[in-house]
C-alpha cells in the first residue's frame, strides 16, 4: 500500500511537469460589441473573421447635396476614412479636395446653401436614429464657426425649400410623441412656417394642416405662393397653393369635386412666367407620368401629357434656372435613367452619348447655369458625382474609394429573374450571382426590401458583396408585389386583406429557386429590413421547412402592437397600407397573420436585430418575438443597439452586426 501511494505521487509530480513544461494554448481572440450594443445568445465573433471581412468594411461613395447659388462649387455627403459617421463637405471644383463642414457623432446628410450668396448653409440632424430632425445654421465666412439651431427640439423639422429673393426658408414641424400625455396623440397636425435663418426668434406661421402627410415646395417664380403636397397613401396624393401673405389654401389636384379614381400628384416645377405646372402623376394610367397643368390662359386646369411614351415611372424632376430644359429620370426596370425634354414644346431630346453607365441617384440643376450635377453607382463601385454641362461635355467631381485588396471591377454584374406566383402575376427580382469560380449548387440569400412602398435597385451592393465574391453565396433581391416601379395597379396588390399574398410571392420564388441547377433549394437563407422583417418572419412561419435560417433587421412582428406603438404621426399613412386595426374583421386578420401570433411555427434560428431609438418599428416588436421564439426553443440571436433607430447608422455598430451576420452564415448555409 505505501509503494502504491509512492508511485501514485511520483505519477502525480510527473504530470504536474510535464503540464508545466507544455505551453497553454493561447485564447482566441474575439470581436467585443462596443458599449451601446446589446447582444444576447451570439456565439463569441472571432477576430479572425473581422480580419477577412474588414476590406469589405470600408467602400465610401459621395452623394451630391446641393449647388452653391453663384459659384460652380457644391455640398455632398460623405463618409472619410476612419469615420464613424456620413457628414457634410464642400467641393470647390471637379475632384477637388472636400472640405469638411460637420463633424458630429450623428449623421448630416440634408442640407442647403443660403440661395443668394451661400454665405451659410442650413442643414438637417437628428439624435441616436430617432428621426427627430432638428435645423441648424451654419457660417461659412467665419473660421471655427459652430452650428446654430434654429428649432424647437421637442418637434420633428424638415427642410421644404426657399424664397430665394428674401433668403427666407420654408420648413414644417410635427409634434412627436414624447411631449404628449401618455405618449401618443389622437390629433396630429402639420404646420408650415417661414424663417429667416439669421434671425429665427421672428419666424412666421404660414399654416396649420391635419394629419402629417403635408410638406411645401416649389415656390411660385413671383414667390406670392408656394405648392404644398400632402400624401394620403402611395396611390392618392394631392396638390394643393398657399397663398404666403394670406395663407389661403386652396387644392388644385385632383380639382375639387372631380370624379376620376384615386391618383397620385407631385408638383416638380414651375415655367419661367407661371402660367403654366410641371407636375408628375399616374392619373392617366398605370405609371407615374411627366405633364403640364395649364394654371392660366385660355384652358386653366387642362393637363396636357409629356412621357406618356416612356412606360416606367418618373422618379425626379430638374429644371435649368431659366426653365427652358427639363431633365427627367425614369425608373426602368429597377434602374433610373436620364432623359432630357424641351420645356417650351414637351419634346424629348437626345441624351448625350457621354452619360456614365450605372443607376442614376440625385439630378440637379445650378440655379445659374445650365450645369446638371447627378451621381452615378453601378455593380463596381458606390456613388460618384459628374456634372453635365450645356455642350454635352460630363466632369467627374469624385472618386468612390475602395479597399486595398479588393478589386471592384471584378465584382459580378447583376440580372433581372422573373418567376410566376400562385395567382399567375409575373414576379421579378435582381439575382448577383457568385464569380465562377464557385462551382456546384450555390447558396442563397433572399434579401427582401422593405417599404412595402419602394424597389431592390440595380447598384452597388456594398458590403454584401464578400457574400458573393467571397462565401459563393447567390444574392436575390426580390420585388415583391408591392413595390414600386411596376405600375399603381401592382403597388395595391398586397393591401389590407391581401398582405398575405407578398409572402406567397416568396414562396413562389423558393419554387423557382428549386428549379434552377446552379441553386441549392436546401441552403437559403432570408433577410430583410422593417417591412422586408416582416416578410422574414412571415416566411420563417409560413416555409420554415424550406429555409435554413432568417435574419430580421428593424422588422414588425405583430401588426396590431405595431400599429398602437409606432410613432403618432406615421399611424394613420400606415394604416391605409396595412389596413386599420380598429375595424373589428381587420383587426382579427392582423392578429391572425402576425408573425408573433405563429411563432410557434418558427423553426430555423433566428437573428434578430433592432435599434432602440426607432420611431417606425418600436424595439417592442424586435424583444417580443426574440421572446416568443425563444420559448419554442428555436436559437434565437438578438443585437439591439442604445444609439440607433431605424438601421444601423454608425460604422462601429454596422461593423459588428457584419461579422455576426457572417457568423451566422457559417453556422446554417455554410456548414460543412
Amino acid at each position: 500500500m505505501t509503494h502504491l501511494r509512492l508511485h501514485l505521487c511520483v505519477l502525480a509530480t510527473a504530470l504536474l511537469a510535464a503540464c508545466a513544461s507544455t505551453p497553454t494554448p493561447a485564447p482566441t481572440a474575439v470581436v467585443t460589441p462596443n458599449a451601446n450594443l446589446v447582444a444576447q445568445g451570439i456565439p463569441p465573433v472571432p477576430q479572425s473573421l473581422a480580419d477577412a471581412v474588414g476590406r469589405y468594411n470600408d467602400f465610401r461613395g459621395h452623394a451630391f447635396v446641393d449647388w452653391h447659388p453663384q459659384r460652380l462649387e457644391m455640398l455632398v455627403a460623405h463618409r472619410k476614412a476612419g469615420a464613424n459617421t456620413a457628414q457634410l463637405f464642400r467641393l470647390n471644383g471637379p475632384m477637388a479636395t472636400p472640405q469638411q463642414l460637420t463633424d458630429s457623432a450623428e449623421p448630416v446628410t440634408q442640407a442647403t446653401y443660403e440661395p443668394r450668396t451661400g454665405e451659410y448653409i442650413v442643414f438637417e440632424r437628428a439624435s441616436g436614429g430617432n428621426e427627430v430632425g432638428q435645423l441648424y445654421r451654419l457660417s461659412l465666412t467665419q473660421p471655427g464657426a459652430q452650428p446654430q439651431l434654429l428649432t424647437n427640439p421637442d418637434e420633428r423639422h424638415a427642410m421644404n425649400g426657399w424664397l430665394r429673393h428674401s433668403g427666407q426658408l420654408i420648413h414644417s414641424s410635427v409634434p412627436i410623441d414624447r411631449t404628449a400625455q401618455g405618449g401618443t396623440r389622437s390629433k396630429i397636425t402639420t404646420t408650415l412656417w417661414l424663417l429667416d435663418p439669421l434671425k429665427p426668434e421672428g419666424r412666421r406661421k404660414l399654416a396649420e394642416l391635419d394629419g402629417g402627410g403635408w410638406s411645401a415646395s416649389r415656390p411660385s417664380p413671383d414667390e406670392r405662393s408656394v405648392l404644398v403636397s400632402r400624401y394620403l397613401s402611395a396611390n392618392e396624393s394631392q396638390i394643393w397653393l398657399l397663398d404666403i401673405a394670406s395663407g389661403a389654401l386652396r387644392q388644385l389636384l385632383p380639382a375639387v369635386g372631380s370624379q376620376e379614381s384615386k391618383a397620385t400628384y407631385a408638383p416638380v416645377g414651375w415655367s419661367a412666367d407661371g402660367a403654366a405646372l410641371w407636375i408628375a402623376s399616374d392619373r392617366a394610367g398605370e405609371f407615374r407620368e411627366l405633364m403640364k397643368l395649364d394654371m392660366a390662359g385660355a384652358a386653366p386646369g387642362r393637363i396636357t401629357r409629356v412621357s406618356g411614351h416612356i412606360p416606367w415611372d418618373l422618379n425626379g424632376v430638374s429644371l435649368t434656372a431659366d426653365r427652358s430644359k427639363l431633365a427627367a429620370q425614369f425608373n426602368v426596370d429597377g434602374r433610373d435613367e436620364l432623359r432630357f425634354f424641351d420645356a417650351a414644346t414637351g419634346k424629348e431630346s437626345a441624351a448625350p452619348a457621354t452619360l456614365p453607365a450605372g443607376n442614376i441617384g440625385t439630378a440637379s440643376y445650378h440655379r445659374a447655369r445650365a450645369d446638371l450635377a447627378f451621381s452615378v453607382s453601378n455593380a463596381q463601385g458606390p456613388g460618384q458625382i459628374y456634372s453635365l454641362d450645356a455642350e454635352g461635355r460630363v466632369q467627374q467631381w469624385t472618386k468612390a474609394y475602395a479597399p486595398a485588396g479588393v478589386d471592384t471591377s471584378t465584382f459580378t454584374e447583376q440580372k433581372i429573374v422573373r418567376w410566376k406566383s400562385f395567382d399567375g402575376t409575373t414576379i421579378s427580382g435582381l439575382l448577383t450571382p457568385p464569380p465562377k469560380k464557385f462551382t456546384g449548387k450555390r447558396p442563397v440569400l433572399i434579401s427582401i426590401h422593405g417599404g412595402p412602398e419602394s424597389q431592390a435597385q440595380m447598384g452597388f451592393i456594398g458590403r454584401n458583396a464578400y457574400f458573393t465574391q467571397e462565401l459563393g453565396i447567390a444574392l436575390i433581391q426580390p420585388n415583391v408585389r408591392g413595390s414600386t416601379g411596376y405600375g399603381k395597379s401592382f403597388l395595391a396588390m398586397d393591401n389590407g386583406f391581401k398582405r398575405e399574398d407578398s409572402v406567397k410571392d416568396i414562396g413562389a420564388l423558393l419554387d423557382w429557386i428549386a428549379t434552377q441547377p446552379d441553386l441549392d433549394a436546401s441552403r437559403v437563407l432570408v433577410t430583410g429590413g422593417s417591412y422586408g422583417g416582416y416578410m422574414t418572419l412571415a416566411v420563417s412561419t409560413n416555409y420554415a421547412d424550406r429555409i435554413a435560417g432568417a435574419i430580421d433587421v428593424v422588422g414588425i412582428s405583430h401588426f396590431v402592437t405595431f400599429l398602437n406603438n409606432t410613432e403618432s404621426y406615421r399611424r394613420d399613412l400606415r394604416r391605409v397600407e396595412y389596413g386599420d386595426e380598429r375595424d373589428p374583421a381587420m383587426r382579427a386578420h392582423l392578429e391572425k397573420i402576425s408573425p408573433l401570433t405563429n411563432a410557434a411555427r418558427i423553426k430555423k434560428p433566428l437573428f434578430v436585430i433592432q435599434g432602440k431609438n426607432d420611431p417606425r418599428v418600436p424595439y417592442t416588436e424586435a424583444e417580443q418575438i426574440v421572446a416568443k421564439v425563444r420559448e419554442g426553443g428555436t436559437p434565437v440571436w438578438y443585437l439591439r443597439a442604445e444609439n440607433e433607430g431605424h438601421g444601423f447608422q454608425k460604422k462601429e455598430n454596422q461593423d459588428f452586426q457584419f461579422y455576426a451576420t457572417v457568423l451566422f452564415m457559417q453556422q446554417t448555409v455554410l456548414k460543412k
